[in-house]
């Protein structure tokens, strides 16, 4: 395999050849804790010098930097050595000053007379650091002491002593005094006091208390002033005020940073419910009363910092805007220094995003031999109608060549997946529900309405279809990560214009029969979605999705009370069609764990079970679960794989299309980077579908949590955990900034089929065993 033959290669290379004959290389550092009142996990970010990045315990930088030729500068040479890494000397004044910062860091902790040595071991010109740390029992706080001279931040404080971070018996710790220094100032600083801040605050500590305890002087100064007569004058600290508060809907920094104060003078300002709109000429782009609901600021009121934060995250929000800054000023500065009532005018300057675009998406495919491609249109307005409704189309068509057997003339044909769609979406930065509209619901939740309708014509090798389909919802933030999306109405009209007989005949006396038929889907659904990921910064983070939905029940209700007649002896109409009722949930869970900047674990599991009842025998072929393709199980081609045990015959002479109830799913990637644009991954994966009812017409489909066999002694289902495919495989991402290409190659390990399980020593590989795929972005 490509990536394991780099490895072996890079791993061949001798780490020392470019180290200089009387130096070594630094090969390893090892923290040693005699107990574990400290992580290590704690003390590594202060080890100041890092061996050569390894990457499956290779050094995979330092060789390719190594097979580099230091002498010369031509291609390849130069390239290798840029792309690599060069390898770290060992440097003993950086092992002296890791030593003192550990110290310093287990005494910021409390751990006042811990020591911190290092120890050298050296082989074959490669030196291993050992970091010994050896701690006694962290010194605690006995008494907390308060030393405060403004009055009335004296009495904020005691109104807020509750929530001090600062607690009596707790071990000493820097960074909880930190963590309390800023949480104060922006306490005080909500409640008027714009020009406090943290350095106002200090924390003296006495360590003589004996018994390892500490007492903390919790100090809070006045402000430091200058009078008329440029004397430092020290009084309390005053209250600041807004008086009134300027909003500039247009804001062109470019040209206001060229022209300067002719800028300004140019703009229009006009009145409107007490605020101030400073625009240019015509008329302004996004509605006031818009931009006035997302504002948390009032003239009049006191400056509050976390009102301000909060005005300009929720400005932000309505996606209209490519800059939101909020500045103050301070305004009718009193003649008398010591008055503790400031005066703020507030400048909120708003930079627009283009309010149209225009882009072409272009896809490639490549499913078990057959090459394919997409093209889409995609045009958005940001602000249909001056109030940040954003306004999207997209057209979109796709074209896959597929070699298909014919069982008749026992020769292989060209046919065609064909897929013509258009969709179009209009999303509302509010709820279109007069009652839920009020300001402080606007402001809380930050809601949005969605309102979408596609149309899409599709031309299988075994069928032909429309889908029209209409989706009304809303969603809303509960939260820095949480938000809820909830669809009361999706209807969807599923029309069959034509099948292939022999399939038809091939699937008449099962489920699958129920799934490939004219359909109306009438009915809601909703979704919670959990993502703590912060894009600026490398930590670990958690994403969560669960996914319910309904159909047919209000459609059940209507046909009950109107006493319809059913359409056969057991179809009700609607609409003059066959409708779907069912309950459908899933919830998809992944977790992301990173290493170091070069490489992480990404770690997924998912499960989802649709249930039909009443007028569906199955539930309709769109909302089926399927396994298989680039975002599933790699090791088989989309749409391959089960149900179950069940074998769907050879792909190569088959049209695969294996869709069921249930499915669960568990996906492991190591990801690491490579070089240039290129990053690799090793992947294993786990899963299949599985019908909620028993068919007939394929054994070993059905989920099911024990075996059970018929009365021959048959095995007719087996446990679930039995059924599951196993496959692992390695792949490329080609990392082009604005879109990630990926191509993995998978190969079975276990295959559930029916006499088949796990391959590896049971039986030859063959060519099905593998799977090429293509895909855009990462699996997961």
């Amino acid at each position: 395999m490509p990536i394991t033959l780099i490895f072996l290669l890079l791993s061949a290379c001798n780490p020392t050849k470019y180290v200089p004959s009387n130096q070594t290389l630094l090969d390893e550092n090892e923290i040693i804790l005699n107990k574990e009142y400290i992580k290590k996990s704690a003390l590594e970010p202060y080890i100041k010098q890092q061996p050569n990045k390894r990457i499956f315990g290779t050094r995979f930088y330092l060789g390719l930097y190594n097979l580099s030729n230091i002498n010369k500068t031509r291609f390849p040479h130069g390239w290798l050595r840029k792309i690599g890494e060069e390898p770290v000397i060992f440097d003993p004044s950086e092992g002296k000053q890791t030593t003192e910062q550990i110290k310093s860091y287990v005494a910021s902790k409390g751990y006042f007379d811990g020591s911190v040595e290092d120890s050298l071991k050296t082989n074959e010109r490669k030196t291993k650091v050992f970091y010994n740390v050896n701690l006694l029992p962290a010194y605690t706080i006995r008494n907390l002491y308060f030393d405060i001279t403004d009055t009335l931040i004296k009495t904020y404080f005691y109104f807020d002593s509750v929530n001090c971070l600062i607690e009596r018996g707790e071990p000493y710790d820097v960074d909880v005094l930190q963590k309390e220094r800023s949480r104060f100032e922006r306490f005080v600083r909500d409640q008027g006091f714009y020009a406090f801040s943290s350095d106002y605050i200090s924390f003296e500590i006495d360590s003589t208390a004996g018994n390892r305890q500490v007492d903390i002087y919790y100090n809070i100064r006045n402000a430091v002033t200058m009078d008329n007569f440029n004397r430092v004058t020290i009084l309390p600290h005053p209250i600041y005020q807004i008086k009134d508060i300027y909003i500039f809907p247009d804001f062109d920094p470019g040209t206001a940073l060229q022209q300067g104060e002719a800028y300004l003078q140019q703009l229009d300002t006009i009145q409107y419910n007490g605020f101030y709109f400073v625009i240019p000429e015509g008329k302004p782009a996004i509605r006031y009363d818009l931009i006035l609901q997302t504002l948390y600021l009032k003239p009049g009121s006191d400056y509050n910092l976390t009102n301000s934060d909060q005005t300009q995250s929720h400005l932000m929000s309505l996606k209209v805007y490519r800059l939101v800054n909020i500045n103050y000023e301070e305004t009718d500065i009193p003649e008398d220094p010591s008055s503790l009532r400031r005066s703020l005018n507030c400048n909120i300057m708003l930079t627009l995003l283009t309010p149209q675009s225009y882009k072409i998406e272009l896809e490639g495919t490549h499913s078990s031999g057959n090459i394919g491609g997409a093209v889409s249109l995609v045009y958005q307005h940001k602000n249909l109608f001056h109030g940040a409704e954003l306004f999207s189309v997209s057209l979109r068509g796709a074209y896959e060549a597929m070699s298909v057997y014919d069982s008749l003339t026992q020769t292989r044909k060209l046919r065609s997946i064909q897929e013509y769609g258009v969709e179009t979406s209009l999303r509302f930065p509010k709820f279109l529900i007069p009652f839920l509209n009020s300001e402080g619901f606007i402001k809380k939740y930050n809601p949005a309405t969605n309102i979408v309708a596609a149309y899409n014509y599709q031309e299988m090798p075994v069928f032909t279809r429309t889908l029209a389909s209409t989706t009304f919802g809303y969603n809303w933030k509960a939260g820095r990560y949480q938000t809820h999306i909830i669809s009361p109405l999706m209807l969807n009209f599923i029309d069959l214009l034509d099948i292939d007989a022999e399939f038809r005949k091939k699937i008449e006396s099962s489920f699958q029969a129920f799934s490939y038929r004219d359909v109306l889907i009438l009915g809601g659904g909703y979704s919670y979605i959990f993502n703590n990921q912060l894009i600026q910064n490398s930590k670990d983070y958690v994403f969560m999705r669960i996914n319910f939905e309904s159909a047919g029940n209000m459609n059940s209700l209507l046909s009950r009370i109107s006493g319809a007649q059913k359409s056969g002896p057991t179809t009700y109409m609607f609409l003059g069609q066959p409708y779907a009722q069912y309950v459908r949930g899933d919830i998809d869970l992944r977790y992301n764990y990173i290493y170091n900047d070069v490489s992480s674990s990404v770690y997924r599991g998912f499960v989802g079970v649709g249930i039909p009842y009443g007028n569906s025998r199955a539930i309709p072929f769109e909302k089926q679960y399927f396994g298989g393709g680039a975002n599933s199980l790699r090791a088989w081609q989309v749409r391959s794989i089960g149900p179950g045990s069940y074998d769907p015959g050879d792909p190569d002479t088959t049209f695969l299309n294996q869709t069921a109830d249930i499915k669960i799913e568990l996906n492991a990637e190591y990801r690491f980077k490579l070089f240039w644009i290129l990053e690799g991954a090793l992947f294993v994966d786990a899963g299949n579908i599985w019908t909620y009812n028993k068919d007939e017409s394929r054994p070993g489909t059905q989920f099911s949590f024990r075996e059970t066999k018929n009365d021959a002694g048959a095995v007719i289902s087996r446990p679930f955990y039995r059924d599951l495919a196993v496959g692992t495989g390695m792949g490329f991402r080609f990392d082009f900034k604005f879109v990630i290409g990926r191509l993995d190659v998978g190969m079975k390990l276990r295959d559930p089929r029916t006499g088949q399980g796990w391959i590896l020593g049971k039986r030859p590989y063959e060519r099905r065993d593998f799977a090429l795929v293509l895909g855009i972005g990462y699996p997961f």
